[in-house]
């Protein structure tokens, strides 16, 4: 593994997994969704130029006092091109400033807008006196992209795929 794969999240399936089909890899990918994570594995819309994407489910109504609870300042949308030929998936992010109208999340078009491959944890900390009658730092919040990416790459992996990332173009 080179230093830019190192930087982009390239990674590389086990040695001795037999590389599964385009279409297995979709259903793999797919089946990441469950209804109690925040966020939603769909087909793409044309105008996204990917086959697949990966996204918070912050504009869902099921979903919004968990994102206005935390007050939530940027979403990430993770992007990604089955490319069967060399059976590896490109997967760029995609991240936005969300602006809160009230408690409903509203998508801002903002010039914070970032693209490549999103790593940084936002976390939020509350002191509180324990029992013990000593100040606790605890977390209350953590946005972690790993959250999103870990379920998918690893999906991707299982099938024989290339996870590879990528800053510019799928």
């Amino acid at each position: 593994m080179g230093l830019f794969d190192k930087l982009t999240g390239t990674r590389h399936p086990d040695i001795g997994i037999a590389p599964r089909s385009a279409e297995e890899v979709r259903t793999a990918l797919l089946a990441v969704n469950r209804p109690d994570v925040p966020y939603v594995v769909r087909h793409a819309r044309p105008d996204e130029r990917a086959d697949l994407v990966a996204e918070w489910r912050i504009e869902e109504p099921a979903w919004h006092t968990f994102f206005a609870r935390s007050q939530l300042t940027s979403t990430l949308r993770t992007r990604m091109r089955l490319v069967p030929d060399d059976q590896e998936v490109r997967a760029v992010d995609e991240q936005w400033q969300v602006t809160w109208v009230g408690e409903t999340p509203r998508l801002a078009i903002s010039r914070e807008y970032s693209r490549g491959q999103v790593s940084a944890v936002s976390r939020q900390w509350t002191y509180e006196r324990g029992d013990d009658g000593r100040m606790h730092k605890t977390e209350v919040f953590r946005f972690d992209p790993a959250e999103l990416k870990d379920p998918l790459r690893a999906a991707v992996l299982g099938a024989g795929w290339t996870w590879r990332g990528v800053v510019f173009r799928l």
